[in-house]
C-alpha cells in the first residue's frame, strides 16, 4: 500500500455517536458498549420501546414470509444479538428452515445461547464482523439485520457482504431506527430519547454513556431515502422501505437477483 494511503487510513475519522473518532478505533468502542449492555439488553429494549421492538421484529419476520415447506431455507441474522429475530423465524419456517445468528459481540451471543431452545441442527452461532462474514458466496436464502447496521463502521462494506452471501433470488431485510416523519411525534421522540433513555440506562443497566451513544447513533444514521440508495448501490434490486410507528423505525428490503 502506498505510504500516503497508509497515512490517510490511519488518520481517517468517523462518528461514534456525536463524537469524531479514528476509524480504526470505532469498532472496539462499539464492542465495549455491547459488552456492557448485554446482561440487561432485552430488559432495556422492552423498557425503552414499551415493547414495540417485539412488534417491529414480528413485522420483519412476517415481511420475510418464511416458507412452511420442508424445502431447505437458510437465514443469516447478522448482529443477531440475543436471538429475537432468528428464534421467531425458526418458529414460523417449515422443517427445512435453518438459521445462523451472527454477531461480533461474544457477550450478546452468550445471551442468545442461553435463550435458545431450537434443535441445534437448525441453529448455529457465529462470532463475526458484518463487514467480513466468514461464509462462502451465495450461502443463504435470506439475510436479516435488526438494529445493528448503524453500529458497523462501514455500512457499504456490510451491505456488500450481505449481497455476497445471499443466493440469487435471496432477500435482504433490515429493521433499523430511522427518521421520524410525523409532526409533533418527532419533537416528543427527541425529548424522550435524549432525556429518558440515558437515565434508564443508568438506572437499569448501570451505564448512562452506553445508552447515550445508542441514541446518538440513531441520529447519525442515514434517513429512509438515503439508506435505500445505499442498498441499491450495493447491487440490490426492488429496494423499498416501510415506516413503522411514524418512522421511529423502518424496514428496508431488497432482492439479490
Amino acid at each position: 500500500m502506498p505510504e500516503d494511503l497508509k497515512n490517510r487510513d490511519s488518520t481517517a475519522k468517523t462518528s461514534f455517536g456525536f463524537a469524531a473518532v479514528a476509524e480504526s478505533a470505532r469498532q472496539g468502542l462499539v464492542n465495549e458498549v455491547f459488552a456492557k449492555v448485554a446482561p440487561r439488553y432485552d430488559l432495556m429494549n422492552d423498557l425503552m420501546s414499551g415493547g414495540l421492538h417485539r412488534l417491529w421484529k414480528r413485522d420483519l419476520v412476517n415481511a420475510l414470509a418464511p416458507p412452511k415447506s420442508d424445502v431447505p431455507f437458510a437465514l443469516i441474522d447478522v448482529a443477531g444479538g440475543t436471538g429475537d429475530v432468528a428464534f421467531r423465524f425458526l418458529n414460523q419456517v417449515g422443517a427445512g428452515g435453518s438459521a445462523v445468528i451472527c454477531d461480533i459481540s461474544a457477550e450478546m451471543l452468550d445471551g442468545a445461547k442461553r435463550r435458545a431452545t431450537a434443535d441445534p441442527a437448525r441453529l448455529r452461532f457465529v462470532q463475526a464482523n458484518a463487514e467480513t462474514l466468514p461464509f462462502e458466496n451465495a450461502s443463504f436464502d435470506a439475510y436479516t439485520i435488526a438494529f445493528g447496521i448503524r453500529n458497523v463502521t462501514h455500512i457499504d462494506k456490510a451491505l456488500a457482504e450481505a449481497f455476497r452471501v445471499l443466493k440469487p433470488g435471496g432477500r435482504f431485510l433490515c429493521l433499523e431506527f430511522s427518521n421520524v416523519e410525523m409532526p409533533l411525534l418527532d419533537t416528543l421522540y427527541d425529548a424522550y430519547s435524549f432525556s429518558a433513555i440515558p437515565r434508564l440506562g443508568a438506572l437499569v443497566a448501570g451505564d448512562e454513556a452506553a445508552y447515550r451513544y445508542l441514541v446518538e447513533s440513531i441520529r447519525r444514521f442515514p434517513d429512509q431515502e438515503n439508506f435505500m440508495r445505499l442498498i441499491q448501490d450495493a447491487g440490490f434490486e426492488r429496494v423499498r422501505y416501510r415506516n413503522l410507528t411514524g418512522g421511529i423505525a423502518a424496514i428496508h428490503s431488497g432482492w439479490r437477483l
